[in-house]
């Protein structure tokens, strides 16, 4: 699993397909993701670098932004309300996801998968431990570039992403972080446009 915690001011890292990467982040950098490829879909999650146990909450940002998905402006917020990332660019069509659990185990077995299927959930613990640190749970992501369409009637779906090769989203550290990104596996429904593929970040 990879992790990088040196790296260098605006360089391009890769989020390997299917795998996990973590980072520490100071307070006033900007982190941009790409959506390399177009259609992957990257969890994000992030955690307050003197206090692992404080983390970005989707939950709780629900509450403070009274929205489903972030816009250029909003700030998202810890599971103890304080201010952790803000949307300051997005060349996407704006279409993300704040309403579905991180990937794992159970639910590829639920999908019929046979044996070992790589999964978000791991991805997460794994780049976390590979700077030293566990992760105190497995909180809700922010799910960069998913598409989940919320019928009128409050029905979810599953679709492709909406991006396009190259775009992007970047975000404002509003603490000293550590930010965790896993190129999401699901090859089992159409999250991914039915490919999971490499993506990548920079912190600026």
């Amino acid at each position: 699993m990879n992790q990088r915690p040196d790296i260098r001011q605006s360089e391009t890292v890769l989020i390997p397909a299917r795998r996990g990467i973590a980072a520490h982040v100071a307070r006033g950098r900007t982190i941009q993701v790409i959506n390399t490829h177009g259609k992957q879909v990257v969890d994000t999650w992030a955690f307050n670098a003197d206090d692992i146990a404080e983390f970005m909450s989707m939950e709780h940002s629900h509450a403070a932004l009274l929205k489903l998905v972030p816009k250029v402006g909003d700030t998202l917020v810890t599971n103890r309300r304080r201010p952790i990332l803000t949307v300051i660019e997005d060349t996407t069509p704006g279409i993300h996801d704040t309403l579905i659990a991180a990937c794992d185990v159970h639910r590829y077995q639920q999908l019929g998968a046979e044996g070992h299927h790589d999964n978000c959930a791991d991805n997460l613990c794994l780049a976390l431990q590979a700077l030293g640190l566990t992760a105190p749970e497995i909180p809700s992501p922010l799910n960069l570039f998913m598409n989940v369409p919320v019928d009128p009637d409050g029905r979810l779906a599953f679709a492709p992403p909406t991006s396009e090769p190259g775009q992007h989203i970047s975000l404002r550290a509003e603490m000293d972080l550590i930010i965790v990104f896993s190129a999401c596996p699901q090859d089992m429904i159409p999250v991914n446009d039915m490919q999971p593929t490499d993506a990548h970040f920079a912190i600026v």
